[in-house]
């Protein structure tokens, strides 16, 4: 491939397309996750000071999983503009969805464990 032809790639309209529809059912994916966890926060936040500390936890790791996926995914845009051809598109592609699918995994399955928590700690009789 020549220099002049490796500079004017351009990702073709079906790549774009798959690319798109996979970022947004990861960004809808952690959307809901969000919401969520707000949602299980806001009832937990109603249980007094005690769940606060619990609440404050749920809010702030939300924050954190949400400044880690934007990261991820405006890495992976870099990535893709630097991308030198189009199996290199769909490795990057496959690579960055099955990496996001991981995260927002695990991401939940901490996120449940911190709610667990809060939820035993609310539940404790006060003394």
């Amino acid at each position: 491939m020549s220099d002049e032809a490796r500079d004017r790639f351009e990702i073709p309209k079906e790549m774009r397309t798959m690319a798109e529809a996979s970022f947004e059912q990861a960004r809808k994916t952690f959307e809901k996750f969000v919401a969520a966890a707000q949602a299980a926060a806001g009832s937990i936040e109603e249980r007094g000071a005690t769940v606060r500390e619990g609440a404050k936890d749920v809010r702030e790791k939300a924050v954190a999983y949400a400044e880690k996926n934007v990261q991820a995914s405006l890495d992976h845009a870099q990535l893709l503009l630097k991308a030198k051809d189009l199996p290199e598109v769909m490795r990057l592609q496959s690579e960055y969805v099955q990496a996001q699918m991981r995260a927002l995994a695990e991401q939940a399955s901490e996120m449940s464990q911190i709610v667990g928590k809060a939820a035993i700690e609310a539940a404790k009789p006060k003394v």
